[in-house]
Protein backbone atom coordinates (compact mmCIF):
# COMPACT_ATOMS: atom_id res chain seq x y z
CA UNK A 1 0.00 0.00 0.00
CA UNK A 2 2.17 2.91 1.21
CA UNK A 3 5.73 3.33 0.03
CA UNK A 4 7.97 4.42 2.88
CA UNK A 5 6.73 7.61 4.51
CA UNK A 6 4.80 8.89 1.50
CA UNK A 7 1.47 10.54 2.23
CA UNK A 8 -1.57 8.33 1.64
CA UNK A 9 -4.78 10.18 0.80
CA UNK A 10 -7.93 8.63 2.23
CA UNK A 11 -11.16 9.54 0.46
CA UNK A 12 -14.39 8.92 2.37
CA UNK A 13 -17.09 9.60 -0.23
CA UNK A 14 -20.29 7.65 -0.89
CA UNK A 15 -21.02 9.27 -4.29
CA UNK A 16 -19.08 7.17 -6.82
CA UNK A 17 -19.14 9.98 -9.39
CA UNK A 18 -17.64 12.47 -6.94
CA UNK A 19 -15.04 9.91 -5.82
CA UNK A 20 -13.99 9.29 -9.43
CA UNK A 21 -13.73 13.05 -10.09
CA UNK A 22 -11.68 13.56 -6.94
CA UNK A 23 -9.22 10.79 -7.88
CA UNK A 24 -8.99 11.90 -11.52
CA UNK A 25 -8.35 15.54 -10.68
CA UNK A 26 -5.88 14.81 -7.91
CA UNK A 27 -3.91 12.71 -10.40
CA UNK A 28 -4.27 15.50 -12.99
CA UNK A 29 -2.72 17.94 -10.50
CA UNK A 30 0.34 15.70 -10.18
CA UNK A 31 -0.58 13.66 -7.10
CA UNK A 32 0.93 10.20 -7.55
CA UNK A 33 0.37 9.18 -3.92
CA UNK A 34 -1.78 6.22 -3.00
CA UNK A 35 -5.47 7.16 -2.93
CA UNK A 36 -7.72 4.84 -0.93
CA UNK A 37 -11.49 5.19 -1.34
CA UNK A 38 -14.03 4.34 1.36
CA UNK A 39 -17.76 4.21 0.58
CA UNK A 40 -19.15 5.08 4.01
CA UNK A 41 -18.20 6.30 7.46
CA UNK A 42 -18.05 2.83 8.96
CA UNK A 43 -15.45 1.67 6.41
CA UNK A 44 -13.10 4.58 7.14
CA UNK A 45 -13.47 4.13 10.91
CA UNK A 46 -12.73 0.39 10.60
CA UNK A 47 -9.59 1.21 8.59
CA UNK A 48 -8.38 3.88 11.01
CA UNK A 49 -9.22 2.01 14.21
CA UNK A 50 -8.07 -1.38 12.82
CA UNK A 51 -11.43 -3.13 13.18
CA UNK A 52 -13.28 -5.66 11.06
CA UNK A 53 -12.00 -7.70 8.12
CA UNK A 54 -10.75 -4.98 5.76
CA UNK A 55 -7.36 -3.36 5.40
CA UNK A 56 -5.97 -1.34 8.31
CA UNK A 57 -3.79 1.75 8.49
CA UNK A 58 -0.07 1.11 8.67
CA UNK A 59 2.24 2.33 11.41
CA UNK A 60 4.73 4.98 10.31
CA UNK A 61 2.55 6.21 7.42
CA UNK A 62 1.25 9.77 7.10
CA UNK A 63 -2.43 9.92 6.15
CA UNK A 64 -4.67 12.77 5.13
CA UNK A 65 -8.45 12.29 5.09
CA UNK A 66 -10.81 13.90 2.59
CA UNK A 67 -14.16 13.48 4.30
CA UNK A 68 -17.71 13.95 3.05
CA UNK A 69 -20.38 14.85 5.61
CA UNK A 70 -23.42 13.06 4.20
CA UNK A 71 -22.54 9.36 4.16
CA UNK A 72 -24.38 6.14 5.01
CA UNK A 73 -23.85 4.13 8.20
CA UNK A 74 -21.77 6.82 9.98
CA UNK A 75 -21.86 10.45 8.85
CA UNK A 76 -18.74 12.52 8.33
CA UNK A 77 -19.18 14.66 11.43
CA UNK A 78 -19.27 11.54 13.60
CA UNK A 79 -16.18 10.19 11.83
CA UNK A 80 -14.45 13.53 12.48
CA UNK A 81 -15.52 13.48 16.14
CA UNK A 82 -14.12 9.97 16.69
CA UNK A 83 -10.86 10.70 14.84
CA UNK A 84 -10.19 13.92 16.75
CA UNK A 85 -11.07 12.29 20.09
CA UNK A 86 -8.33 9.68 19.60
CA UNK A 87 -4.89 10.56 20.97
CA UNK A 88 -3.01 9.20 17.93
CA UNK A 89 -5.46 9.87 15.10
CA UNK A 90 -6.09 13.49 16.08
CA UNK A 91 -2.73 14.38 14.46
CA UNK A 92 -4.09 13.37 11.03
CA UNK A 93 -5.31 16.29 8.90
CA UNK A 94 -8.99 15.99 7.98
CA UNK A 95 -10.31 18.11 5.12
CA UNK A 96 -14.07 18.22 4.86
CA UNK A 97 -14.96 17.97 1.17
CA UNK A 98 -18.72 18.21 0.87
CA UNK A 99 -21.62 19.81 -0.98
CA UNK A 100 -22.86 21.33 2.28
CA UNK A 101 -22.06 25.03 2.56
CA UNK A 102 -24.32 25.73 5.54
CA UNK A 103 -22.41 28.05 7.94
CA UNK A 104 -23.64 26.01 10.94
CA UNK A 105 -22.21 22.81 9.43
CA UNK A 106 -18.92 24.56 8.63
CA UNK A 107 -18.67 25.94 12.18
CA UNK A 108 -19.47 22.54 13.71
CA UNK A 109 -16.79 20.79 11.64
CA UNK A 110 -14.17 23.36 12.65
CA UNK A 111 -15.29 23.02 16.28
CA UNK A 112 -14.82 19.23 15.99
CA UNK A 113 -11.28 19.79 14.68
CA UNK A 114 -11.27 19.63 10.89
CA UNK A 115 -8.16 21.11 9.28
CA UNK A 116 -10.02 22.72 6.37
CA UNK A 117 -13.52 22.82 4.92
CA UNK A 118 -14.09 22.83 1.16
CA UNK A 119 -17.57 23.07 -0.33
CA UNK A 120 -17.78 21.07 -3.55
CA UNK A 121 -18.96 23.30 -6.38
CA UNK A 122 -21.99 21.96 -8.26
CA UNK A 123 -20.54 22.96 -11.64
CA UNK A 124 -18.34 20.21 -13.15
CA UNK A 125 -15.53 22.54 -14.30
CA UNK A 126 -15.42 24.39 -10.97
CA UNK A 127 -15.43 21.06 -9.11
CA UNK A 128 -12.50 19.84 -11.24
CA UNK A 129 -10.60 23.10 -10.69
CA UNK A 130 -11.20 22.96 -6.93
CA UNK A 131 -9.83 19.40 -6.69
CA UNK A 132 -6.80 20.28 -8.83
CA UNK A 133 -6.05 23.22 -6.52
CA UNK A 134 -6.42 20.86 -3.57
CA UNK A 135 -3.90 18.54 -5.27
CA UNK A 136 -1.41 21.41 -5.53
CA UNK A 137 -1.89 22.04 -1.81
CA UNK A 138 -1.37 18.36 -0.98
CA UNK A 139 1.98 18.38 -2.80
CA UNK A 140 3.40 20.95 -0.35
CA UNK A 141 1.65 20.18 2.94
CA UNK A 142 3.62 18.43 5.69
CA UNK A 143 1.69 15.65 7.46
CA UNK A 144 2.76 13.77 10.62
CA UNK A 145 3.10 10.00 10.53
CA UNK A 146 0.81 7.89 12.67
CA UNK A 147 2.44 5.54 15.13
CA UNK A 148 1.62 1.93 15.66
CA UNK A 149 -1.16 2.23 18.21
CA UNK A 150 -3.19 -0.86 17.37
CA UNK A 151 -6.80 -1.23 18.39
CA UNK A 152 -8.50 -4.42 19.50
Amino acid sequence: MANGNELVVLIAEDDMGHAALIKKNLKRSGISNDLIHFHDGEEILDFLFCRGDGPYRESGTPYLLLLDIRMPKVDGQEVLRQVKADEELKKMPVIMLTTTDDPKEIQKCHFLGCSNYIAKPVDYEKFSDTIQQLGCFLKIVQVPVLSGKIYA
